[in-house]
């Protein structure tokens, strides 16, 4: 085997292989010749060797081949003899493939790319077509493995495909039947919204009904207000009439005066409860001016007296004596309004405990019942229990103390004496349009005072 290298043609000669350029190796067919070089190596001698590999050579084996590759190939690319040298060797230790290379045949079951590697190394006659022939058949192998490779990835995603497609089937399913609740439950709430419009037209059926026997009502009360008013004429007019009577009786005859007197006493006491009622029911204030003074204006003259005393306003106590005599009078007082004008210096609890206390008091003395209010934003708990006679009312959240006042007017019956203690203009002016008496928190305080 040594002899086929040694007998090569001296490289620059015009039929020497060395005259034509290096072939492009696949890079398996180039690893494979640097591996067969470097296992080469520590068989030549010192002389032998070139100078840039010696260092090389004795590198351990698993080194050898992975550092000194590139100067491997490069000095099997220049010097032709170092070459032939190592193809002389790996010729040897080919054995009957090395033969086979040199008569420029490669056996069918040898590996290409060692035959590949020999002919490079060995050059025999025809060595380009078997390293042109080992890279075609690397080729070939690696686009076998490439499409192996594809077929594999293929595979894999059509076993995935067909698994998302059973999960998609799966998931179609579940959305069918979940597709057909959401149209039950669909039909179910259409069903409920047509009732619940056939209720509502209903409702509104309703309420016009009875908005329309609400105009009945007010109708029939404007018409009872007016024969109320009708009948308190009439009732003047049989007072005038009675007034007329028990001055001619006085002019009677003595034995005839007991029997006018009783029938007077009779008709005045019917008219004077008659009255009385009327009263209730129309909320009428204390007459400020007798009929004497009326008379006393037009038929008579008065003496020079001293000015005229001042007419009593919303903050007098006197004024407050005179509503909370009236029968069944209730008095409301705004909580907040009254402490913080009379005794403001005090802390709210303080303030609380003096004007109920101070009511408790009033409620005993008049028999009237007695509401106070507080806004319930301040609210306390623990609040000690209210005297006898007094309610104590907090507003809700949302709601202030001058709303639930008028709210509390409102609901009392027409006729009823409603007295509402505040010094604020607004609560009074509401309250006063529901037919009210407005008096301001100084006359209550006036009046907790003298007591």
């Amino acid at each position: 085997m040594p002899g086929v290298g040694e007998g090569a043609l001296p490289p620059g000669s015009p039929a020497s292989p060395d005259a034509e350029p290096e072939p492009v190796l696949p890079e398996p067919v180039r690893q494979r010749i640097v591996t067969l070089t470097a296992a080469a190596l520590p068989g030549l001698t010192a002389d032998e060797l070139p100078a840039p590999l010696r260092r090389v050579a004795k590198f351990a084996p698993n080194r050898r081949a992975r550092l000194g590759g590139a100067a491997i190939a490069t000095q099997l690319a220049g010097d032709p003899l170092f070459r032939q040298r190592i193809g002389a060797r790996a010729l040897a230790d080919a054995g009957e493939l090395g033969a086979a290379v040199v008569d420029g045949t490669g056996p069918a079951a040898a590996d290409p790319v060692q035959v590949a590697a020999l002919a490079y190394l060995a050059r025999p006659r025809g060595w380009r077509e078997l390293v042109d022939a080992a890279g075609a058949t690397v080729r070939a192998e690696a686009d076998s493995a490439v499409v192996a490779e594809l077929v594999r990835d293929a595979e894999s995603r059509a076993t995935r495909a067909e698994h998302d497609r059973a999960i998609a089937r799966v998931e179609a399913d579940k959305l069918r039947d979940e597709l057909a609740r959401v149209r039950e439950e669909l039909g179910q709430l259409r069903e409920e919204a047509r009732l619940q419009a056939k209720s509502l037209r209903e409702t509104q059926a309703r309420e016009r009904k009875a908005a329309e026997l609400l105009a009945t009502e007010k109708g029939r009360a404007a018409r009872a207000a007016a024969d109320h008013e009708a009948e308190l004429r009439r009732v003047r007019a049989r007072l005038a009439e009675a007034e007329a009577v028990a001055g001619a009786s006085r002019q009677s005859a003595k034995e005839a005066r007991s029997v006018d007197d009783a029938r007077l006493w009779l008709l005045l006491e019917t008219i004077g409860r008659a009255a009385v009622g009327l009263r209730r029911e129309l909320a009428l204030d204390p007459a400020d001016r007798m009929p004497a003074d009326f008379i006393a204006d037009t038929l008579a003259d008065r003496p020079a007296a001293a000015a005229p005393t001042r007419a009593r306003d919303t903050d007098d106590p006197a004024r407050l004596d005179e509503l909370l005599a009236l029968p069944k009078a209730h008095l409301v007082v705004d909580g907040y309004n009254v402490t913080k004008r009379g005794f403001g210096e005090m802390s709210l609890e303080q303030q609380r405990k003096r004007l109920i206390s101070g009511l408790g008091g009033l409620a005993a003395r008049t028999g009237d019942e007695v509401t106070v209010v507080f806004d319930g934003a301040e609210r306390i708990h623990g609040l000690p229990p209210a005297p006898r006679g007094v309610r104590v009312l907090f507003s809700r959240k949302g709601e202030t103390a001058d709303e639930l006042i008028r709210r509390l007017v409102r609901a009392e019956p027409p006729g009823r004496p409603v007295v509402v203690i505040s010094s604020d203009r607004e609560v009074a002016d509401g309250v006063r349009r529901h037919g009210a008496y407005p008096l301001g928190a100084d006359s209550l305080l006036r009046r907790l005072g003298r007591t």
